[in-house]
């Protein structure tokens, strides 16, 4: 399995619109941050987690040609905003994209993307077949997924376990059953806002929390804000096995 990591910034990204902080102001590459996605290499086949406003870029600087599906952790607009652009994909399978997410999620993606689902569809829309999640682990081919249940704030979200990778984002609170779903977790990709903290997002003490709960072998913060500060400097502050995670940064996930 091979991870990348297509963005790791939180809904604003980094630099933020008209912001004049030093971390928006900086020149270092590992300071700039899309909104945050991520993409899974199993057996030749991709499989996408979230599709935000940057996916158009994502797929182009990472030099995806083709995708299997995309999982939604939830349906706020910096996670699903550029599912209009599975268009391209449509047109490379000669088919529609399988896109996977719970019901809210479907909720919030039928009426963002109405024009996609109307009876009468305009020509050149994206064709989007989504299969609705029902926390049970499911199959893409012959990939087992385990959906990880969180909250984000009140909000259901979903993060995805694969083997001995886990992916969670946008989370404040991660239930005990949800918890155990995780355990043996070798390597996790989990949010981290800023160190102050924040309603709705885990910020870094409680990500290093959960870390320190399930001990993977590595873990990588995402979904990050330019309140965290600059990433050379944050990096001296984590354990040895936590590293800011970083857009285009990849690595491979041995089997487990």
């Amino acid at each position: 399995m091979k991870l990348t990591i297509l963005g790791s910034g939180t809904s604003q990204g980094i630099p933020v619109i008209a912001c004049n902080c030093p971390v928006c102001r900086s020149t270092d590459t590992h300071d700039k941050r899309l909104r945050s996605s991520a993409m899974l290499e199993i057996g030749g086949k991709k499989l996408v987690i979230d599709a935000g406003p940057d996916f158009r870029y994502q797929m182009l600087r990472s030099g995806v040609t083709d995708i299997r599906a995309i999982l939604l952790t939830h349906a706020h607009k910096d996670h699903i905003g550029g599912l209009d652009d599975v268009r391209a994909f449509n047109w490379v399978k000669q088919g529609s994209v399988e896109v996977y997410g719970n019901e809210e999620t479907r909720e919030g993606v039928y009426k963002d993307f109405s024009y996609a689902f109307a009876d009468f569809r305009y020509p050149g829309v994206p064709e989007i077949d989504y299969h609705v999640l029902d926390g049970s682990p499911f199959y893409i081919d012959d990939i087992r997924v385990v959906p990880v249940p969180v909250l984000h704030y009140k909000m259901p979200v979903l993060g995805f376990r694969i083997g001995n990778f886990a992916y969670v984002t946008d989370a404040k609170t991660i239930p005990e059953s949800s918890l155990e779903l995780l355990k043996g977790v070798e390597y996790l990709v989990i949010n981290a806002l800023r160190k102050e903290n924040h309603l709705s997002h885990f910020n870094l003490e409680e990500a290093l929390g959960i870390i320190g709960q399930l001990a993977p072998r590595q873990a990588y913060l995402t979904h990050i804000g330019h309140q965290m500060g600059f990433a050379s400097e944050v990096a001296k502050e984590l354990p040895e096995n936590v590293k800011l995670a970083y857009d285009t940064f990849t690595t491979e996930i041995p089997e487990g």
